[in-house]
């Protein structure tokens, strides 16, 4: 993975599902049908979501919490609002990365760094077993399990398992290449919720240093 996407997925601190109806004919499902169902019929989305980064031994390293939203093909907003406060735009062309603690963005185009990556697996198209292995794992803890390989073996990380209840993605486990676990776990999430494209653009405000990459 990429740092820009490291420090916003995997270097923050992506559970009950909110104020929403189970999609026709997934409740229930198989793990790799609930997730084709939810890449095909859920075309924008909103929600919340909290990050865990465990140790080796299962305790918390970091935590953060924040909302996000997304419509498909290639825009979303990922935004951290606690304990610090950064944001992640993908605009349909470019993906922005700000950091208000840095005053900085970085800014790279969205199809070098959206396959192959965990946001891939929440905000990208049906084709993900052109960048993914899946297999669907037993069910556990309420939820439907399918675990997703990158084919890509410098992705950064090992495996993704993502938990659905309702056809909807409950929980995301990130194993990366040096042993550690980030746990996501999203809430609130309105399905096919309208969504103003102004949440997709980033405009970086004066004084605030640009990376390009």
């Amino acid at each position: 993975m990429n740092t820009g996407l490291r420090r916003a997925f995997a270097a923050l601190s992506m559970a009950a599902l909110l104020a929403l109806g189970a999609a026709p004919g997934v409740a229930g499902a198989a793990a790799l049908e609930q997730l084709r169902a939810f890449l095909t019929d859920t075309r924008s989305a909103r929600g919340e979501f909290t990050q865990k980064v465990l140790r080796s031994d299962g305790g918390v390293a970091e935590s953060s919490s924040g909302d996000f939203a997304f419509s498909r093909p290639g825009r979303f907003r990922w935004e951290v609002r606690r304990p610090y406060e950064q944001l992640l735009v993908a605009d349909g062309q470019k993906l922005y990365f700000y950091d208000k603690d840095l005053n900085q963005v970085t800014v790279r185009r969205l199809a070098d760094s959206l396959a192959s990556t965990p946001a891939a697996i929440l905000f990208g198209d049906s084709a993900l077993e052109r960048d993914f292995v899946l297999r669907e794992l037993a069910s556990r803890d309420g939820l439907e399990w399918v675990e997703a390989l990158p084919r890509n073996k410098e992705a950064g990380f090992e495996r993704i398992v993502l938990g659905f209840r309702d056809g909807l993605p409950a929980t995301m486990e990130v194993g990366d290449a040096f042993g550690r676990t980030t746990v996501f776990e999203f809430s609130a999430i309105a399905r096919n919720a309208a969504v103003t494209p102004e949440l997709f653009r980033y405009v970086p405000a004066k004084g605030v240093d640009v990376v390009e990459q």
